[in-house]
């Protein structure tokens, strides 16, 4: 059951952003509700798929490499799910569904195999901390695919190419309007789970070098443009460019402490 529901969340997220690309290739509009509509299943599927490994294992996909990435997956695609219904279009999804699709199939790869769960008051203070940055890092990935899209519109705009993607891409303004929420939203449910991280860390002696440093890296990254656009009158090429960077640069951090654990017999997260 939790492999096929996988299956069917990976070919949902795959289906829909090439679907979300069909303007590129001929002259049509944005099939919003089409899109909308098998993100929509893909998530419900990767939903099914979690849930039923709650129900074989007995607790939350958040502990061990394999659970938390689906978790991560499952996270990001609801949130690009939210973001397109609300925005009522579907450009995002050519970065996002992509984006949801890759931890979900390492997740599969590597096996859903649960890590060690504490119980009680511990776990929901773990998982509290865990559920509340996957969602954080999430918002913080929608601001990024939102820079990315307005850096390459407007690069289009400036050389007067009139094409695909001035068709397809929603406003300038709409973009930069949702890197400016994301990134405010993914600022405030971040700092919640880094506060909740760490006390926890030292409230079970429990502290991870790497891991701090990666969740403060990324904790950083977040504030700095949520800080830029609040109180630095950052305009919006500013935020896209350094909400882009930074996000690469974080999910780079993240994949060099992960070799450097595995090589070192280590486990980061």
């Amino acid at each position: 059951m939790t492999a096929i529901a996988h299956f069917i969340a990976i070919t949902c997220y795959i289906g829909a952003a090439a679907l979300a690309a069909t303007p590129f290739a001929r002259p049509v509009g944005a099939p919003v509700r089409g899109v909308a509509a098998i993100l929509a299943i893909g998530v419900l599927a990767h939903a099914a798929a979690l849930i039923a490994f709650i129900h074989r294992v007995g607790q939350l996909p958040l502990t061990g490499l394999g659970p938390s990435l689906s978790f991560a997956g499952f996270a990001l695609a609801a949130t690009l799910l939210v973001v397109e219904l609300i925005a009522k279009e579907v450009s995002l999804t050519l970065v996002g569904a992509p984006l949801a699709a890759i931890p979900t199939i390492c997740a599969n790869l590597i096996g859903l195999v649960p890590g060690a769960e504490p119980a009680g008051a511990r776990a929901a203070w773990l998982f509290a901390h865990i559920a509340l940055s996957f969602v954080g890092i999430a918002a913080f990935a929608t601001a990024a695919g939102a820079g990315c899209m307005y850096l390459v519109e407007r690069r289009e705009l400036k050389s007067r190419k009139f094409g695909a993607i001035f068709r397809f891409f929603p406003p300038l303004a709409t973009l930069d309007r949702v890197n400016h929420v994301a990134a405010i939203v993914g600022w405030l449910v971040l700092t919640i789970g880094v506060v909740l991280a760490i006390t926890y860390a030292l409230a079970y002696h429990e502290v991870n070098g790497p891991k701090i440093v990666w969740a403060m890296g990324a904790w950083f990254a977040v504030s700095g443009i949520a800080l830029g656009r609040v109180a630095g009158g950052w305009q919006a090429q500013r935020a896209a460019i350094y909400s882009s960077v930074s996000f690469a640069a974080v999910v780079a951090l993240y994949v060099a402490f992960r070799v450097a654990e595995t090589n070192g017999g280590g486990r980061f997260l």
